[in-house]
């Protein structure tokens, strides 16, 4: 600091005034209590804040069927958004009309204000709403007819975007330049996300598809040949079952289908699609003869050897249980130990 002390010595009387100092270095812009135009606002000290050079983008969801997502899809649709006056080219007034400088704001377009916070006042830099942030503004007779001096009008337009195929939840499509216009900037985007619709058939897992699919007992273990699904464009998905003689399906098996999942971003390749299968026994609709019992008796595989026990106990059952019920007979409260007292008396010690 001895640079800057004009005795050579350390000490409060030979420091120069920080203003002063900052006077110096900033071209006459005062310290900083003179500095009320950096007030989080950015721009010159003293005059109105810089503008940004993008005016906002308008962001979106945007939900997407499955179907849509596989095929991909063009979607046209109207939007109404303010674009640049005609008439006036954004100038806000008549052609020969001259805007008057704002008083409120000295012309710089914001203006300071002092706020409590707590203990403390603090100086905050806001938007001048005289003005709108301008600076200047046409008196009522000058302002442009069509606009109001308001310098932007409504147009509606005609917007088209396009899904691809294999587009993802999360996806963004950006419509550059399509958001509101605001004078003196360049127009912001107008960006939909993609949010993918829930499907009642297909779940998805990146590129791979996974379905259920229905097959009755007989159909597991004889075989058939039919179409089990319809796809999401609107193929049916035919199997040939069995691969090998003698194959059945299981309840709960995988059938892997290689390139009949989702496609891929600008790729030819797709992933794969997983079918379930669920096997469906008969109903209470089914009712067989004894001869036929007997004739599937004979032909299925037989039960696994009898179960010894010293003892057998033949019990009753109810065929519709429910596993809700499971655990439910024990209360919230009640202790499967808790100890049976006579009239509720406590438990006495014995005599030594």
């Amino acid at each position: 600091m001895s640079a800057f002390n004009g005795s050579g010595e350390p000490g409060m009387a030979g420091q120069p005034d920080l203003d002063d100092l900052l006077a110096q270095m900033f071209g006459g812009m005062g310290g900083m209590g003179g500095m009320p135009g950096m007030g989080g606002m950015g721009g010159t000290p003293g005059g109105r804040p810089n503008k940004p050079r993008k005016s906002p983008s308008e962001e979106q969801d945007y939900e997407v069927s499955l179907e849509d997502l596989y095929k991909g899809k063009t979607v046209r649709f109207s939007s109404v958004k303010n674009i640049i006056c005609g008439h006036c080219k954004g100038k806000g007034g008549k052609e020969k009309a001259t805007a008057k400088k704002c008083s409120t704001c000295d012309g710089h377009g914001h203006k300071e204000v002092l706020q409590r916070m707590g203990q403390f006042v603090t100086q905050q830099t806001v938007i001048c709403t005289t003005c709108s942030g301008e600076g200047s503004y046409f008196a009522p007779k000058d302002k442009c007819k069509k606009c109001k001096g308001t310098r932007t009008t409504e147009a509606k337009k005609i917007l088209e975007i396009y899904i691809p195929r294999g587009a993802r939840e999360g996806d963004r499509i950006v419509l550059e330049g399509e958001a509101d216009q605001v004078p003196d900037q360049e127009p912001g985007d107008i960006v939909f996300k993609i949010i993918e619709e829930e499907h009642p058939v297909f779940t998805r897992a990146g590129s791979d598809l996974r379905a259920t699919i229905d097959i009755t007992l007989a159909e597991s273990l004889t075989g058939f040949s039919r179409v089990v699904i319809k796809h999401l464009d609107g193929r049916g998905i035919e199997l040939n079952h069995p691969l090998t003689a003698g194959a059945i399906l299981s309840p709960g098996q995988v059938l892997k289908v290689p390139g009949e999942g989702m496609p891929m971003k600008r790729t030819d390749a797709r992933g794969d699609l997983y079918l379930v299968v669920d096997v469906k026994f008969p109903d209470d609709k089914w009712k067989p003869t004894p001869e036929m019992l007997e004739k599937l008796k004979e032909i299925l595989p037989k039960p696994n050897p009898p179960i010894k026990a010293d003892t057998v106990d033949e019990v009753e059952y109810d065929p519709k249980g429910q596993m809700e019920d499971f655990g439910a007979q024990d209360g919230h409260d009640a202790s499967a130990w808790e100890d049976e007292e006579d009239d509720g008396e406590p438990a006495q010690c014995a005599a030594q």
